[in-house]
Order: structure tokens, then C-alpha cells, then sequence
């Protein structure tokens, strides 16, 4: 023990794993291992699990805390995906002329004078539908949990 303990200086942990497993070598091989030269086979097989420990200890890359890096994220659109779906889900439950005022106000991007022509409606009609029917939205989305900001 006392020399693999200097030869891992001091890793009194290490060492005690190094001993264990050369007393586990020499236990599967108490066959064929002479008593009179089991001290220098001892002392060999424990230089060996030495050498090699130092070696996997060297070939691995030393740890670093991800908190100290400043890994940039890859934005995978995941969240913005899920929101777009629970919309389309509330959008659903809106009556058919809410939809339509939503969908031409703030998918097509149209003017209220704009949708008021293409749906064949007044502009005043307009506002008060797409008043309501973002009322509407907002209740049916937050009954999905989910939250405005």
C-alpha cells in the first residue's frame, strides 16, 4: 500500500483501488502464482495499474463546468411551434366571423377598411368583431394555461 500510495501521491483513494485490484489478480491467478516470487509479480502488476490509471487519466479531456462557459443555445423554434399550435387549437373555438376578422387583421395583415371590404361588412363591424373575438382568444388560451406577458 505505502508504494502505490507514493506513486499516486497520496491519492490515498486511488491507491486503495490500485491494491484492491492487484490482490484481485493475484486471487485469480493463486493457481499458478509461485509464493516465492509473488512479492515482484505483486509490486509489477501494481506498477502496471499504475502506469495505466495515470494514462487514462491523461488521454481523458479535464472537466468544465458548462456554468463557466458561454455556450450559445441553437433556438429551435420549439417554443414558438407549441405556442403557434395552441392558438391554432383556441383559434377553433371561435365563432366563424370572429375567425375570419382575426385572420385577415393579423395573419394577412389587413387594414380594418381592408377587411371591412373583403368581408362585406362595415369597419365599425370590424373593430367590434375583432374586439370580442381577441376576448374570446385570450379566455380560450388562458384555459390552456397559457399566460399573456
Amino acid at each position: 500500500m505505502s508504494y502505490v500510495l507514493r506513486a499516486v501521491s497520496g491519492d490515498y483513494q486511488g491507491a486503495e483501488d490500485i491494491v484492491q485490484e492487484t490482490l484481485v489478480r493475484a486471487w485469480r491467478q493463486r493457481a499458478t502464482l509461485d509464493p516465492a516470487r509473488a512479492g515482484p509479480w505483486l509490486y509489477t502488476v501494481a506498477h502496471n495499474l499504475i502506469v495505466s490509471a495515470h494514462r487514462r487519466r491523461d488521454a481523458r479531456p479535464t472537466e468544465v463546468s458548462t456554468i463557466e462557459l458561454d455556450c450559445p443555445t441553437r433556438d429551435d423554434n420549439l417554443e414558438r411551434v407549441l405556442q403557434a399550435w395552441q392558438i391554432t387549437e383556441a383559434l377553433q373555438e371561435l365563432r366563424a366571423e370572429h375567425r375570419a376578422v382575426i385572420f385577415e387583421l393579423f395573419y394577412r395583415r389587413h387594414s380594418v377598411s381592408e377587411t371591412a371590404d373583403l368581408l362585406g361588412v362595415p369597419a365599425g363591424t370590424v373593430k367590434s368583431r375583432s374586439f370580442y373575438a381577441l376576448k374570446a382568444l385570450r379566455q380560450a388560451l388562458e384555459k390552456r394555461g397559457v399566460t399573456s406577458p
